[in-house]
């Protein structure tokens, strides 16, 4: 065998590589918990110091969460993702509504001039789960479908910046629908005519009815707006 000298700077760095596919690819959720780090030193043939200081580093990134006692779960998909997350933990809810309302205005201007017929089928399935959801009181099945809809539409864009950059702002979302969705008590924010628009082709129609749906849902959080952030 005839070895080279590794490019890399370290096996640390390698592994960090490897764990890094895992949760960006996918095999790793967000949310779910990784292997135990003997597990993982058996499979990548390495030290079990070696995995610990991979294990280290993307913690700090803010990829994984260590949890004492328990292990280590996936936190989020990217170092944008980590950092995206950790500034929105002391965020106000009406601060991460108002840049949502930027994400999805935009997003619903785009998608009405680009999206194809399997993106208007894919947003048609999403609002009839999130009006499903709503009329059958299913709270936490509404706050996932309502961001399935909104997620739909950032994908009808065809943008990969936006999209990635929503995706790891969706977090923090599920928390804003939810507290939204609280605060409206029983008076859902009709999502059809963003749909509707959206299929039609018509960039003013869609912009104006996502503004005037994140309007509504602003307007419902005025009282928290000065409330100071809470730690989490």
């Amino acid at each position: 065998m005839t070895l080279r000298t590794a490019r890399r700077s370290s096996l640390v760095d390698q592994v960090i590589d490897q764990l890094r596919d895992e949760i960006t690819g996918g095999g790793w959720p967000v949310g779910g918990k990784i292997p135990p780090e003997p597990v993982l030193s058996e499979t990548l043939g390495v030290g079990r110091n070696t995995v610990r200081e991979a294990v280290r580093a993307l913690t700090h990134a803010g990829l994984l969460e260590s949890r004492q006692g328990d292990g280590t779960y996936v936190r989020a998909t990217s170092e944008l993702s980590g950092a995206v997350r950790r500034r929105l933990e002391t965020a106000e809810l009406v601060e991460i509504l108002e840049v949502r309302r930027g994400f999805e205005v935009e997003a619903a201007r785009l998608a009405a001039t680009r999206r194809t017929d399997a993106d208007i089928a894919a947003i048609a399935v999403a609002l009839a789960r999130r009006d499903a959801a709503w009329a059958a009181g299913e709270h936490s099945a509404f706050v996932e479908a309502d961001l399935e809809f909104h997620t739909a539409v950032v994908e009808a864009t065809h943008n990969r910046v936006l999209t990635d950059l929503y995706r790891d702002f969706s977090a923090a979302l599920r928390a804003s629908i939810g507290a939204a969705g609280s605060l409206l008590e029983h008076a859902d924010v009709p999502h059809g005519p963003i749909a509707a628009a959206i299929e039609a082709g018509d960039a003013d129609a869609a912009t104006q009815a996502t503004h005037a749906c994140l309007d509504q849902i602003l307007a419902s959080t005025v009282p928290l707006s000065g409330t100071a952030p809470q730690e989490t």
